[in-house]
């Protein structure tokens, strides 16, 4: 096990082999939201987001934590050790993974569509899984969020972007 800490918003970084049990990444954001969400809570910080991404047999895994006192080092590592211990027990991804704890920092991603109404008025960059009207980037400002969809404003026009759609979105700082 390897474990090294970072200041700014990157907290901590731990590397660690999973067992490759079936052999494929049985791996989803949801699953491992729903089993890490009320540790997270429970040491009094919020679960702002999580990011999977696969690179070939080794994939980075991202858990953003957030609290309106902010986010110490001390706070990611907490976070980064229990979360360890769930996911040994759990085994959600196989194959070598790392393992990042950080706050969400200035640029922060947006996951939930409650992040998109906070950030209303904001400037934002926004990556879609399919074209929307020929395109997938979007950079604007969140003029409105309804339902499930956010109106961003790009250059005097209007984008009604399904959130379902969105593959990454970040405040531009």
């Amino acid at each position: 096990m390897y474990l090294e800490f970072y200041f700014g918003a990157k907290c901590s970084r731990r590397v660690r082999k999973a067992s490759y049990g079936e052999g494929k990444v049985r791996n989803s954001e949801k699953l491992i939201a729903e089993l890490i969400a009320p540790t997270v809570e429970a040491l009094e910080l919020e679960l702002w987001g999580i990011e999977h991404s696969q690179q070939g047999k080794y994939s980075v895994l991202r858990i953003f934590i957030e609290s309106e006192r902010g986010i110490t080092i001390e706070d990611c590592e907490k976070v980064s050790r229990q979360v360890s211990a769930i996911l040994d027990v759990e085994d959600p991804i196989s194959g070598e993974y790392t393992l990042e704890v950080s706050s969400p920092g200035l640029d922060r991603p947006l996951f939930k569509i409650e992040q998109f109404e906070q950030y209303k008025g904001s400037e934002v960059d926004v990556r879609l899984r399919a074209p929307l009207n020929g395109r997938r980037k979007f950079k604007g400002l969140i003029a409105n969020v309804n339902d499930d969809k956010v109106c961003v404003q790009v250059d005097g026009v209007e984008y009604q972007l399904p959130h379902a759609d969105i593959e990454k979105a970040n405040i531009v700082y």
